[in-house]
């Protein structure tokens, strides 16, 4: 099925946002991918090891070893970003590479922020527990709407103020500053925000059409 660009609206505004993912990619992602690609190490491979990494500083954050867990998590978070350029240097990009790069990426939010919950029981904090969870629940809301949107045919990429690149900032600053409960805060709040702009997305461009 052919996705329908979407139409423009109010929320599209996002010069700084993209300047700096240009600006990432440039200096940090392309030379990464590249060394990678001389080490002859597959996409696959790195999404996989990016996960167990993602895995470890969940772990840490539940031990209450915020900075370090934060490192680790940026350094997951990092290797991330390396898959898909490494397969698009290599030629060697496939749709199983993409599905597996996407079960990674809301597993490794979920056990993150599971590795967190655990943290505030430790703490004997329910608030924070709440908010773990209503953090998952967000994230995963936002990310759902965009794949049913373009299972839908309509493109939703450019969708939402606060994607998972903005979640995993805000998150990795909360663990290496210590203050979880704000950065937690803040991406439910701005979640919210984004799920009512894909929602608003999605209504826009399928609005008189028959299911």
């Amino acid at each position: 099925m052919t996705a329908v660009p979407a139409r423009p609206h109010p929320w599209r505004r996002w010069a700084i946002r993209e300047k700096a993912r240009e600006s990432l990619s440039r200096y940090l992602e392309t030379p990464a991918a590249r060394l990678l690609v001389r080490l002859k190490i597959s996409p696959n491979a790195i999404t996989v090891a990016g996960l167990l990494i993602t895995a470890l500083a969940a772990y840490l954050v539940s031990q209450d070893n915020l900075l370090i867990g934060g490192l680790v998590f940026l350094f997951a978070s990092v290797m991330d970003m390396l898959d898909g350029a490494v397969a698009r240097l290599k030629g060697d990009e496939s749709v199983f590479g993409a599905a597996l790069d996407s079960l990674a990426d809301r597993l490794g939010e979920a056990i993150v922020l599971l590795g967190a919950a655990a943290l505030f029981l430790r703490r004997d904090s329910d608030a924070g527990v709440i908010l773990a969870f209503l953090a998952l629940v967000a994230s995963f809301s936002v990310s759902y709407l965009r794949a049913r949107g373009e299972g839908l045919g309509v493109a939703m990429k450019e969708s939402g103020l606060f994607t998972r690149t903005e979640r995993v900032l805000v998150l990795t600053i909360g663990l290496l500053t210590g203050w979880l409960v704000p950065a937690l805060s803040v991406m439910i709040a701005l979640s919210v925000v984004s799920l009512a702009q894909r929602v608003h997305t999605l209504w826009s461009n399928t609005r008189g059409k028959e299911g």
